[in-house]
């Protein structure tokens, strides 16, 4: 017999716990009213937490108007105290919205000491930065969503917006003297077995006598008009530090591919034409040449990136992953105008180099590498006459004045013999050097360094170095990358973006 049911009463709906049917925004309100109330009570907790919090970290609108209040007190070096906190809201007419001095009240009866305010402080910040984190993904899809929206805009959109938000939340404790001292000594003794060379030695012995090598956090720019040979001075020395060295070097471009990249170098380690090494058309002792010198550029810690229009964002992902992975002691930039800040509003290009400027200064003190970034200069420098109007000034970089700020050191490289000028004013030969001028340099000295220019192989060397056609000066002028395409090999596809260690997709090409 089927079981009968009683179905006259209701069923009764038990009561769902808080978050079962939705989530919560990340916060942490009990720890808010710990430190506010803290604040108040100590005299010096507010210096605790200044450098930590601001008034959006804070969950609750009340307690963004408390600390702002706070704030205002502690801008004009007044006591932070219940009263004065009281009083100061009600100046700014919030004293209703935040309860009354009777909220206040109960904020400071709530605590009874400050311990532990840096930590709770700390909770705050995560708990804020998870939402910040909710509100950037969630714009992100629901702009996702929406079929009027160009994608390519919208990760840069992303990029720009994480990117803010990790550079908000990068906070470092200061530090006693006494490690930094250790480490510092550990420098001095590291660079006395380098004959006094402390960073990663460029391989010009001029430049490294006055450089002491290219220091680790430091932030160097290189900057020429178009011609002087930017790219061939940062391949030469960076076959200088990872071929001769062993020094990891990473090489983003975001002019040239990376197959053309890697041309450059080929011309500069086989000593071969950039025409033949384009067309192909070598003589037999040149291919037995190429054969024997390239054994020098396989398997060398070169890391090449090709990225177009490459974001700070992008840069320092990449860049993590490079000295992690590959423990990459220097990262050179080809060049500094040709990245962006994607994602960020400006009002001028001037700011948004700016900020490639200050992030390039950040993140070469995060990885504890120097960064070396190409640069362009203005047209000033072709307007002046004489040997010394065409020396390069720092006035002359390009689009930025913060370029010049934040860098540790800016070089000029100069070719006097371009502008026609073949000696100086003591009647030395110009013809066939370069002059690397140190024009800034935090750390230590400036002065000039005059080098070798092979044009033909688009290489520096050092006075001293023999190449293998001495004999014959070799000189030929660059032609501007900016202007002229076929001398890197026009036509050529260049590789998606790519961290290319060990051998590249390029050496599978004919005819290498």
């Amino acid at each position: 017999m089927a079981e009968k049911r009683n179905y006259s009463k209701k069923n009764t709906i038990q009561p769902v716990p808080a978050n079962e049917y939705g989530k919560l925004p990340p916060q942490a309100p009990e720890l808010e009213e710990a430190v506010l109330g803290a604040i108040m009570l100590e005299k010096d907790a507010y210096s605790i937490v200044s450098e930590i919090l601001k008034p959006d970290c804070f969950y609750k609108m009340t307690h963004q108007k408390i600390f702002e209040a706070i704030m205002t007190l502690a801008l004009h070096q007044e006591p932070i105290d219940m009263h004065t906190v009281t009083e100061q809201l009600r100046k700014n007419g919030n004293i209703d919205d935040v309860g009354g001095a009777y909220y206040i009240t109960l904020l400071t009866a709530k605590v009874s000491s400050a311990a532990h305010l840096d930590y709770h402080a700390r909770i705050i910040v995560q708990k804020y930065l998870a939402r910040e984190l909710i509100r950037v993904s969630s714009e992100i899809q629901t702009k996702a969503f929406d079929d009027k929206t160009d994608v390519d805009d919208l990760m840069q959109e992303a990029e720009g917006m994480l990117f803010e938000l990790s550079q908000n939340s990068q906070k470092k404790d200061v530090t006693q003297i006494n490690p930094v001292i250790e480490e510092a000594r550990k420098r001095m003794q590291i660079a006395a077995t380098k004959q006094g060379a402390s960073g990663v030695a460029s391989g010009f012995h001029a430049l490294d006598k006055i450089t002491s090598g290219w220091q680790r956090s430091d932030l160097i720019i290189i900057a020429a008009r178009p011609a002087m040979g930017k790219t061939a001075f940062i391949l030469s020395m960076a076959k200088n530090m990872a071929v001769d060295n062993k020094a990891p070097v990473a090489v983003f471009s975001l002019e040239m591919s990376n197959v053309q990249l890697v041309n450059r170098l080929i011309m500069n380690v086989c000593e071969l034409e950039g025409e033949k090494i384009k067309n192909g058309q070598l003589e037999k002792f040149e291919w037995d040449k190429f054969d024997r010198d390239i054994n020098n550029l396989l398997d060398a810690p070169v890391f090449v990136d090709d990225t177009p229009s490459l974001s700070v964002f992008e840069l320092r992902s990449k860049a993590r992953r490079l000295v992690k992975e590959h423990k990459v002691q220097c990262l050179i930039i080809d060049y500094l105008q040709l990245m962006n800040a994607s994602g960020m509003s400006f009002g001028s290009r001037e700011q948004e180099v700016s900020i490639i400027s200050r992030s390039l200064k950040g993140l070469a003190k995060e990885l504890d590498i120097p960064i070396i970034a190409l640069s362009q200069l203005n047209r000033g420098v072709e307007g002046r006459t004489g040997h010394e109007g065409k020396r390069p000034q720092l006035s002359d970089l390009r689009e930025s004045g913060a370029i010049e700020q934040d860098a540790d050191m800016v070089c000029f490289i100069h070719r006097p013999e371009y502008y026609k000028i073949t000696e100086d004013a003591q009647g030395n030969s110009l013809i066939g050097l370069a002059e690397i001028i140190v024009a800034k340099h935090r750390n230590g000295a400036t002065g000039d360094v005059l080098l070798k220019f092979k044009g033909t192989y688009a290489k520096f060397m050092n006075k001293d170095d023999i190449s293998g056609d001495d004999q014959d000066s070799g000189y030929q002028t660059i032609p501007s990358k900016m202007n002229d395409t076929s001398f890197y090999g026009e036509g050529q596809k260049s590789n998606p973006a790519a961290l290319l260690g060990g051998s590249s997709s390029s050496m599978d090409e004919p005819p290498f």
